[in-house]
């Protein structure tokens, strides 16, 4: 199918059998939530229904309706991937994912121990949120090994850890976060489609956006002072209000009584173990605490590689193109590993989400390598530039 629609193709239907040929036209005006069609290796798919049954939710094939979905990449990139693959950089270590768990289990028993057999002064209920909010903070990067299915070589059991590190370690829904993550990786920074630029109107990002809502005079919010403002409604409130309030409804909403049930477990264990010492207000102002503490962290380290790159509305650019301008790279060190749960590698983590995170730096020059060659930035930061860039 050429980009002036005259080519025809193979037309398929949800059964795989021919149904005729179509312009680039006849594909484009499919593109409605009840009507989406996709093509796919130079062939036409009508996958309105399977959308729905999509693992990654029904709006990841939505974004692509009236598009041509297929991962359309160098062959240099292609070859890169076989060469990762036979170089055994997609095998998991189980000993580094074992010692990460461990280290938030401790870290939450330490905590607990520690306000018990000190006392519950200012002191060491400063600390022992301290210590909360980094197994929180960690323990969110874990979930994300396994719901990106990087850990285990069968999906199951990446999905099975994947609720329990989620739902009863932090007190969320993995069916939440996996809905909202895979968007995000199907179109990074693509305005309307990508949930995580999707500011409710609280921000207007980008270059096209701020003059857009100028010229059209929108004032919702002052956002000639949003740089300010950030730092009082983003990085505090996004985990223990927005995020929070999101969780419930998607999980009431959408029935997933599963993940209700661990979220429930979460707070059931914390509670049992805080309240018996702050009472229930003074437990749940520590747990506020902790969230907002987490929420920093988790705000800036997110952010770092996303928002100070290329920011706009859908382009229908093929999608190695639309990962490289998306993301950045944070320097590598020990520290910048475990603080961002191995993101600082954001580039090589979306061009091998499933690629087990000890191994980016691995496959990081060879990337490098494939961008110069061919032209195309790759940006590596350090952490204080990273975050300072998203303030700029």
């Amino acid at each position: 199918m050429g980009g002036g629609g005259q080519q025809r193709e193979e037309g398929k239907t949800d059964s795989g059998k021919a149904g005729g040929v179509y312009t680039w036209e006849d594909v484009q005006s499919h593109c409605t939530k009840t009507d989406q069609w996709v093509v796919i290796n130079r062939k036409v798919y009508n996958v309105t229904q399977w959308a729905k049954r999509h693992p990654g939710g029904f709006r990841v094939l939505y974004h692509y309706a009236g598009e041509d979905a297929t991962a359309a990449v160098m062959k240099d990139f292609q070859d890169l991937y076989v060469k990762a693959e036979s170089q055994g950089m997609f095998r998991t270590r189980p000993l580094f994912f074992i010692l990460h768990l461990g280290h938030i289990i401790l870290l939450e028993v330490l905590a607990l121990l520690m306000v018990r057999y000190f006392g519950t002064n200012w002191i060491v209920t400063l600390l022992c949120a301290v210590m909360l909010a980094t197994a929180q903070s960690q323990a969110g990067w874990l979930q994300h090994d396994f719901g990106h299915l990087s850990v285990f070589k069968k999906s199951y059991w990446n999905h099975v850890v994947h609720k329990f590190v989620i739902g009863h370690i932090k007190g969320a829904s993995a069916n939440w976060w996996n809905h909202r993550h895979f968007q995000h990786h199907a179109k990074p920074n693509v305005v309307l489609k990508d949930p995580d630029i999707n500011m409710l109107n609280l921000f207007v990002l980008g270059d096209s956006q701020p003059v857009e809502y100028g010229i059209k005079k929108i004032k919702n919010m002052p956002y000639n002072h949003q740089h300010k403002y950030f730092f009082l409604v983003g990085p505090p409130l996004l985990i223990p209000i927005f995020f929070h309030l999101q969780i419930i409804q998607t999980m009431i909403s959408r029935r997933y009584w599963v993940d209700l049930v661990w979220f429930m477990s979460f707070y059931i264990r914390y509670f049992y173990c805080y309240v018996p010492l702050y009472g229930v207000i003074g437990a749940t102002a520590l747990l506020f605490f902790v969230r907002f503490m987490e929420s920093h962290w988790f705000v800036w380290v997110t952010q770092m590689n996303h928002i100070p790159m290329e920011i706009d509305y859908e382009k229908h650019q093929d999608w190695l193109t639309m990962q490289l301008q998306s993301t950045c790279n944070v320097e590598q060190s020990f520290f910048n590993d475990w603080f961002s749960g191995h993101l600082n590698f954001q580039i090589e983590h979306h061009l091998f989400p499933r690629m087990p995170r000890h191994n980016y730096y691995l496959v990081a020059p060879h990337v490098e390598a494939l961008c110069k060659k061919h032209g195309i930035p790759y940006q590596t930061k350090t952490l204080w530039q990273a975050f300072s860039d998203i303030v700029t």
